[in-house]
């Protein structure tokens, strides 16, 4: 029978599960670690104070350790980090599924007096055999699969195994490239159009990172901000970013092209302190006005109630940069943080878009991002169109503009020169390639 945990205090801590992890593996065939972090927790404890939390996680905790009874074990890693380890088990199939119980599980709400909350998580896997295992670089391997799952635009879930020796080895090498990649000028931005659905004419861009690797060609952002967080380098990542979005700016006005660039920001940039000195320098050296950038925030960045990110966003908006939110509702939207903050725009995430045509809820919550936007003075962009039928539901919805596939992937800046010298632009690309 499974325990039953009466304070978080009984619950093992990092130390006491990694040990408990450590001695299974010495007892086992294999054996799957699972880390599951609970998405956005620290709105609960802003919202409802630290002691709530604490019940909520209390009961978390014991409704995994139920849900998988005594076969699996749980500790807690971190904060809002638990860890469930499941010996003798190794099957990617059978992990996969256990991350799928676990999510269909706490769609019920737990409750506390006039309280609810529905836990949704991120969760990242590895599995060894007893053969060649090392605790700390097992233990390290589920936290960079949890790292992956986070950064997962569709999937919260990650897995990784010992088999995947040689992409570890790849990931090491590509760190070690990367201070050369900025010094060789292997990296480029490419530039996916932002459209007007009613006239189906380019209005701006959004900037995205690629990396011509001598080796392995084209990569898209992932491996590479892996690396520049690896190093602490995502200053100087974001940095060369912005300058590179000015450059790009300057050739679109050699070419007659006033439209604007959204540029991806990364936390560690907004918690910077030169940000606006390094902005307020590239629009005086390219004599580019600031009202030509838009900064892209992730929601979960947007809405962390910062004083310092508020401080900076209220900055930049003052020297008239654009800010937005990227992937709105694809996380719990604290809307109260919403109606708080300055923006010009949102950006529904595609997840809502796709499958647009088969669940009228898209629909529905597409035209309530659609009519928060407008009472906010915003504009709404969506994300991910592919398909024609798409297009007219957004356009019946009054959604103005938007990217995606049926448009454009992101291609490099002399080809979107041409594509903004075509009539339309639909179909210039296949819809499948990521961008």
């Amino acid at each position: 029978m499974s325990q039953v945990h009466t304070s978080l205090a009984t619950i093992p801590n990092r130390f006491a599960f990694i040990d408990s992890v450590s001695r299974q593996a010495s007892r086992c065939t294999s054996l799957s670690l699972m880390l599951v972090d609970v998405v956005r927790f620290s709105d609960v404890t802003t919202s409802l104070g630290i002691h709530i939390g604490d019940r909520f996680l209390l009961e978390i905790a014991n409704r995994i350790q139920s849900l998988f009874g005594s076969s699996a074990s749980v500790g807690r890693i971190s904060g809002d980090v638990f860890g469930i380890v499941f010996p003798n088990e190794s099957n990617d199939v059978i992990m996969r599924r256990m991350f799928e119980r676990l999510v269909e599980h706490f769609k019920t709400p737990m409750h506390h007096e006039n309280n609810a909350f529905i836990a949704d998580f991120n969760v990242g896997v590895v599995s060894a055999q007893r053969t060649g295992f090392d605790i700390t670089t097992f233990v390290s391997r589920a936290e960079t699969a949890l790292k992956q799952a986070k950064e997962n635009k569709y999937d919260n879930y990650f897995a990784l195994s010992t088999k995947d020796k040689m992409d570890t080895g790849r990931s090491l090498a590509l760190k070690a490239d990367l201070k050369r990649a900025l010094a060789n000028g292997e990296l480029e931005l490419y530039f996916q159009p932002k459209v007007d659905l009613s006239t189906l004419q380019i209005v701006g861009a959004e900037c995205l990172l690629r990396w011509n690797h001598p080796l392995d060609g084209v990569l898209f952002p992932g491996p590479l901000i892996e690396a520049a967080e690896s190093y602490n380098m995502m200053n100087e990542l974001g940095y060369w970013t912005l300058e590179q979005a000015f450059k790009a700016l300057a050739n679109f006005d050699s070419h007659r092209l006033d439209i604007t660039l959204a540029v991806n920001i990364s936390p560690t940039q907004l918690y910077d302190n030169q940000l606006v000195p390094t902005l307020k320098s590239l629009s005086s050296h390219y004599n580019m006005p600031l009202s030509r950038i838009e900064l892209e925030l992730t929601e979960d960045v947007a809405l962390s109630n910062s004083l310092m990110v508020k401080k900076q966003l209220d900055q930049l908006r003052y020297l008239g940069v654009s800010i937005s939110v990227d992937d709105f509702g694809k996380g719990y939207s604290n809307l109260a943080y919403i109606r708080d903050l300055d923006l010009d725009s949102l950006k529904i995430d595609k997840s809502f878009v796709m499958e647009l045509e088969q669940h009228p809820v898209n629909r529905a919550i597409i035209e309530a991002a659609r009519i928060i936007g407008q009472a906010k003075g915003c504009s709404v962009v969506a994300e991910g169109i592919e398909t024609i039928d798409q297009l007219h539901i957004l356009r019946e919805v009054g959604v103005s503009q938007g990217q995606g596939y049926l448009f454009s992937r992101a291609v490099p800046l002399n080809d979107f020169v041409m594509l903004t010298q075509q009539d339309i632009i639909i179909g210039h690309s296949p819809r499948r390639q990521k961008a």
